[in-house]
């Protein structure tokens, strides 16, 4: 049985990369398929191969399905900007139609766990008219959302998921990844969003200094065997 989600975040430091990428090794140690996507990515590099997001390279490293870098981050631009902007500087469309018809050539690959990994948070416009809460929307996947437990992140992690309810997807669950290890009261700021958000929590995450993909499946095993029922 395939698994697919589309991963977004309470915003743009929040950690989707690290989560994402812990759950694919931990489902990667559990023998499974994976595969990952970055449609659209922000703050790239000029390689020899052209240009690179070190987010969609993490996510290529926990892929056991290997395709072409350009199908795993079609949209690639090289400032550290909103998305949209970026696009627009680089004389680029960004259209939802585009997106979709990239992720479903991902998706026919039909890996055991396949994940979509937004850009910032859920509201994010990718042009004037869209943005890519449409593009989730048009993939009809659930979503997993990813809490950067810091001072404010209840608020923001409520309303994420208040939107992706009434857009009429399902969110499958949340992880909390703690990504300000001097957050005031953070056992109640867990406590809180454990009795506050309308999902489970698929797991909590610490801290990490390295916060390495094989770290994170530690935290992450939780949320696999929800995933696969195990």
């Amino acid at each position: 049985m395939t698994h697919a989600y589309f991963i977004t975040g309470t915003d743009t430091d929040a950690g989707k990369t690290t989560i994402s990428a812990g759950l694919l090794c931990a489902a990667k140690q559990n023998k499974r398929s994976t595969l990952a996507m970055k449609p659209v990515a922000s703050g790239c590099e000029m390689t020899a191969q052209g240009l690179r997001n070190s987010d969609a390279l993490a996510l290529i490293a926990q892929s056991t399905v290997q395709l072409p870098y350009s199908q795993v981050n079609p949209y690639a631009f090289a400032p550290a900007i909103a998305p949209h902007i970026a696009a627009q500087e680089a004389a680029v469309a960004l259209r939802v139609t585009d997106l979709y018809s990239a992720a479903q050539l991902v998706l026919r690959e039909q890996a055991d766990l396949t994940l979509i990994e937004g850009a910032g948070g859920w509201r994010v416009p990718i042009s004037s008219t869209e943005f890519l809460s449409d593009f989730a929307i048009a993939l009809n996947l659930p979503v997993i959302l990813v809490v950067g437990v810091k001072l404010g992140c209840i608020n923001h992690a409520l309303l994420t998921a208040q939107a992706i309810r009434n857009d009429g997807l399902e969110l499958a669950g949340w992880v909390a990844n703690v990504v300000d290890p001097q957050c005031a009261r953070l056992a109640e700021n867990l406590a809180t969003l454990q009795l506050q958000m309308p999902a489970p929590c698929l797991a909590e995450v610490p801290h990490l200094v390295t916060a390495s993909a094989e770290q994170v499946a530690e935290y992450m095993q939780r949320a696999y065997q929800r995933m696969f029922g195990k």
